[in-house]
């Protein structure tokens, strides 16, 4: 007697281990053709039918086969996934970024695959070469300063179709932008002019800007080559100073007083700007162990809004951005672009300097 179809569905699922496509349509009573719509645009099918499709998925365990999929198809966006590089995953600064991007796919039929970099031009090219492989979807990538070989696989992927956007970034002078490529964020220099222009209106003329340690923290780099341009162009000194590299910004903040303080261990500058808030956190509990007056002999001011600035007393001075927001938008920009064929918008999104009591 020959086999019923049902039990030669559950023999093959057997045979691989691996419900089917066709089990999931057969078990929401729906085509293979709707289940893979579901699986790759949700939003196109009707609202009865996904809860069908989804319940089916449920309970038949299917996972589908994404490398076959993409081989199948030929590349080209076939994957649905989106290719996201940062500098650092454990750094919360850029997990709200994440969490942005991660939020606003959620439900869109795009997976995020994500990869930091270690603020390494060379380990960026090196991974998005390793994700070419894939055939993204869109490729997100942190900062505009790229390697040459990254240069062109980011451009061999936006000529294939795949939006290629770079957030933490947005200069408004275009001249400084490296690809050409879509950019959500904000301006550093801007940024550095602004810190400086804080201690100036309060007094200060002797500053300095302890910058990361990091060689390839460009944005850093950029905040402090403002701040010490502005400073300077109204006649106040100012120098920059390189943090040491100490595993932890905080210890690196800590470690780095001394290079802010004269010879008799007095601070050799009334005013200090900071890459981060971490580093200045630890200046400032560096400070206090050695009952330096803050404000009152040297104002600290940092960048990011960290949580620990709000706990500490004085209350760190800080510049506030947009963490969430960038991913937010970056999600948002290249959804738009794959729905509707078209290159994805730019937006340079607002910051604000927030004074506390350490300035």
């Amino acid at each position: 007697m020959a086999a019923s179809p049902s039990l030669k569905t559950r023999a093959a699922r057997r045979s691989h281990g691996r419900a089917t496509l066709a089990d999931v349509a057969a078990a929401a009573g729906v085509t293979s053709i709707t289940v893979s719509r579901y699986l790759r645009e949700p939003h196109r099918v009707a609202d009865d039918t996904a809860q069908k499709v989804a319940q089916a998925l449920a309970a038949t365990g299917y996972l589908p086969n994404k490398q076959a999929g993409v081989l199948a198809s030929g590349g080209a966006g076939a994957s649905r996934m989106v290719a996201a590089l940062i500098p650092s995953i454990a750094n919360s600064i850029f997990a709200e970024t994440v969490q942005g991007l991660a939020e606003t796919l959620q439900g869109s039929g795009c997976e995020l695959l994500l990869a930091a970099t270690n603020y390494s031009t060379a380990r960026e090219e090196a991974q998005l070469r390793a994700l070419m492989g894939w055939f993204p979807s869109a490729i997100v990538v942190t900062g505009r300063r790229h390697s040459d070989g990254a240069l062109a696989l980011l451009r061999q992927a936006q000529s294939r179709g795949a939006p290629v956007i770079e957030i933490w970034d947005h200069p408004a002078d275009t001249s400084r932008q490296q690809g050409g490529f879509t950019q959500i964020g904000f301006d550093h220099a801007e940024v550095g002019r602004a810190m400086a222009v804080h201690l100036i209106e309060r007094g200060h003329r002797t500053l300095a800007y302890l910058d990361s340690g990091v060689a390839e923290d460009f944005r850093a780099h950029e905040r402090g080559q403002g701040f010490v341009a502005e400073a300077r162009r109204r006649g106040v000194t100012a120098r920059r100073v390189v943090a040491p590299l100490a595993g932890e910004a905080i210890q690196a903040g800590r470690e780095a007083l001394p290079l802010l303080l004269d010879g008799q261990g007095r601070p050799a500058f009334t005013a200090v700007a900071f890459a981060n808030d971490h580093l200045a956190c630890g200046a400032l509990l560096a400070a206090q162990a050695l009952r330096l007056d803050v404000p009152r002999q040297m104002a600290l001011l940092g960048f990011g809004d960290f949580a620990l600035g709000r706990q500490l007393q004085p209350t760190l001075s800080t510049v506030q951005v947009p963490r969430l927001q960038i991913g937010t938008a970056a999600a948002q920009a290249l959804l738009a672009a794959l729905d509707g064929n078209t290159a994805a918008a730019g937006q340079r999104l607002p910051w604000s300097l927030l004074p506390r009591n350490s300035t």
